[in-house]
């Protein structure tokens, strides 16, 4: 593993711990040469799908890709990057789970778009806005009524009934 201060070649293995999950290795690294550590994230690699890109264009899942998306959806907002890793994770499961060799790139956004409102309801309104591409300040108005009424019938369900 090259040291990604230095470039050099030779770094060692100071610490070795499994993620939550068991499917990540995190590895904390020392560099022999500058002597700066770093931290290293192996995982399995898995075969993922093809993802058919809505001009019917195809390429292989990315899974950087689907992070960046969610990271800038998550900007300045209250979500760790744990949270966001866990996200990009647990979708990335669920596509290989599929054994499909090909999946339309609208079933990852649809993936998306119904866990990140569990997450943060503002990262799924700018996710959303990207992803559905409104026409509109109409359209986008009609996406927030939804979300207001999904919260008002939570809160709703939510109450405690009164004794009669």
């Amino acid at each position: 593993m090259r040291c990604p201060f230095c470039a050099a070649a030779d770094t060692r293995v100071m610490d070795s711990r499994d993620s939550a999950e068991g499917t990540i290795i995190r590895r904390r690294r020392e560099c022999e040469t500058c002597k700066r550590r770093f931290t290293t994230y192996e995982r399995v690699e898995e075969l993922n799908p093809l993802v058919v890109k809505k001009d019917g264009r195809r390429e292989g899942f990315d899974r950087d890709k689907l992070l960046a998306g969610l990271k800038k959806a998550c900007e300045k907002r209250p979500v760790s990057v744990d949270q966001v890793e866990q996200l990009a994770t647990e979708i990335e499961r669920k596509l290989q789970e599929m054994g499909e060799k090909e999946v339309p790139s609208t079933t990852i956004g649809q993936m998306v778009m119904e866990r990140l409102p569990l997450l943060d309801e503002v990262a799924y309104v700018r996710f959303a806005s990207v992803y559905r591409s409104f026409r509109d300040i109409a359209e986008f108005m009609d996406e927030l009524k939804d979300i207001l009424q999904t919260q008002a019938t939570k809160k709703a369900a939510e109450k405690p009934k009164g004794k009669g």
